[in-house]
Order: structure tokens, then sequence, then C-alpha cells
């Protein structure tokens, strides 16, 4: 009963949609209407600037710590672990707001930092410096979750936080498959890029 709980707690606070409520406070928009209607912070800095951006980053890897916390307390290490898938889906996918919600990095970045600090601060690096050569955030966010679950493969970790790395990997890549047809049909936009067609990332 408490890793229902627990799940049922994670979705509920992964459908807290920041981007949403960032937009509407800053803008007077649905964030899901503009740019390439993602609710993320990469389109709402594209859309509304850096500043309300900022609020949605840390408000979305806020509720992805919280989240496991909260499953870590209530259930232990398989409470945290399905805190955090679930809080990743109910972020993807908000019944609140129709199923449409972001792709998960920053609350992804959020739960893993309870579990895993260093490996954090690994992918982040490898992230700043992807986003840096390339300027392309879809990318750095594709090759940091895909380095992730090899991470974990190689620093020997328990089986099922291999497995819970695996899941959230598939789900983002799963996310990012518009990204990724785009960045090999050399049509992603860059960082800092404003002018994007409404149907890019739909």
């Amino acid at each position: 009963m408490k890793y229902v709980l627990v799940s049922i707690i994670a979705y509920l606070m992964g459908n807290i949609a920041t981007a949403y409520l960032v937009s509407r406070a800053f803008g007077k928009i649905d964030i899901r209407e503009h740019g390439s209607g993602n609710s993320g912070s990469t389109n709402v800095f594209r859309v509304l600037g850096a500043k309300p951006a900022v609020i949605v980053f840390l408000g979305d890897v806020l509720k992805g710590t919280a989240a496991v916390l909260i499953g870590r307390y209530l259930g232990g290490s398989y409470g945290e672990i399905l805190a955090g898938i679930f809080v990743v889906a109910g972020h993807n996918w908000p019944i609140l707001l129709g199923g449409k919600g972001g792709k998960g990095i920053a609350t992804t970045i959020g739960l893993m930092l309870p579990i895993d600090p260093l490996m954090v601060v690994m992918i982040l690096i490898v992230g700043i410096i992807v986003i840096i050569t390339t300027r392309y955030v879809s990318l750095a966010s594709i090759v940091g979750v895909t380095i992730y679950p090899i991470a974990m493969i190689i620093t020997q970790k328990p089986l099922e936080y291999i497995i819970f790395s695996l899941v959230l990997s598939s789900v983002a890549i799963f996310k990012h498959r518009s990204n990724i047809e785009r960045l090999l049909k050399g049509t992603e936009s860059k960082f800092g890029q404003k002018k994007i067609t409404e149907q890019e990332g739909k």
C-alpha cells in the first residue's frame, strides 16, 4: 500500500506544471501554445526570457528532489525509485493539463540529486560542454540521459538502480524523438535562437 501511495503522491507532484504557471504569471500565456509547444524551461527561455526560464528550471528540479525524498521516507530505496519514475510521468503526461507536459530533463536532474549527486555533477558538466560546443540544448539532454545508465553500469550500482536509470533514459529519449529527427536533418533550433516554428517539438 505504501508504494501505491508513493506513486500517487509523486505523480501528482509531477503534475505541478511550473512552466504553465510561470508563463501565466509572467506573460499571461499558455506556454504550450507558443514556441515549440513544450512545457519546459528551454521553451520558456525562448518565449519569455531568462528569468522565467530559471524559475521553471529550479521549480522542476525541486519537485523531482522533493518527490524522491518523500518516496525514500515512506518506502525506502524502492520508494524513491517509484517516486522518481512517477514524478517524471506526472511531469511528462500531467492529467491536470490533458496529458500535455514537458520532457522531464530538469525533473530527472532533481530526482537524481538525493540519489547520486556526484553523478548529477558529472552529467551536468558533460551537458554544459555539449551546449557550449554545439548550442543544442536537446543534444545535451540526449547525451546526458544516455550517459546516465552507462555510468551506473560502469560504477556497478545495484541492479534496481541500473534498471531505474534505463527507464528514465528511455522515457527521455522517447520524449526527444522529434528533436532527434530535427538534429539528423540539421533543422533543430540552437540555444538563444528565438525564431522557431509553432509546430517544432510537438
